[in-house]
């Protein structure tokens, strides 16, 4: 027994060497959404532009649109911030979660950085977040006309994200209901939302 003792240590080293070799070997994007085909989670949110004007699930625009969570903190989220103005610029709306951030930093970033979004909404706690599992900004989800998540991505939105992977679905949305074309989408569009 205590010679077992001794190799405790060098049991749970090697356990967690594993695990952490393994972790070397996942992409990030490629983690699925456990809110995938589901509605976008309850809020009551302060507008990041006005913090006497409390927005809500309820406000979120009628047709498919994209939800952003971003900071100013996020390096990342300062190289997707043009061409996430570029996308608003062609009418794709956007609404912005701003997470754990100073909203007098967020409010200076949207005025120099120009502000794509229809609204944003100062998630300060995090709650949101939480709520819509995210692991870090910037992420985007593509939400259907009901209020439904169709598709995550995790990282920045740029042109190629754009094109290969969130405006196709984008697009259908826009034509037709999730339900009549959902059957009809090939394995490769639907793998890049998983």
């Amino acid at each position: 027994m205590s010679r077992l003792k001794l190799f405790f240590p060098l049991i749970i080293f090697v356990a967690l060497a594993l695990l952490f070799w393994r972790g070397l070997f996942l992409n990030p994007q490629e983690m699925p959404s456990a809110l995938l085909n589901k509605p976008v989670p309850e809020f009551s949110l302060e507008k990041v532009a006005d913090n006497n004007q409390v927005m809500q699930k309820g406000d979120l625009p009628k047709g498919p649109h994209l939800l952003n969570v971003w900071a100013t903190w996020c390096v990342a989220c300062r190289v997707e911030h043009p061409y996430l103005n570029a996308l608003a610029e062609e009418g794709v709306p956007i609404i912005g979660v701003n997470l754990k951030d100073d909203d007098s930093a967020a409010i200076k970033w949207l005025d120099k950085f120009h502000n794509p979004y229809l609204f944003s909404v100062a998630d300060r706690d995090g709650r949101l977040a939480l709520d819509l599992g995210v692991f870090g900004a910037p992420e985007t989800f593509l939400v259907d006309a009901e209020g439904t998540i169709r598709c995550k991505h995790v990282g920045v939105v740029d042109a190629k994200v754009w094109q290969t992977k969130l405006q196709p679905l984008y697009e259908k949305l826009k034509s037709q209901h999730w339900d009549a074309f959902a059957g009809d989408l090939s394995d490769s569009l639907v793998s890049r939302c998983q």
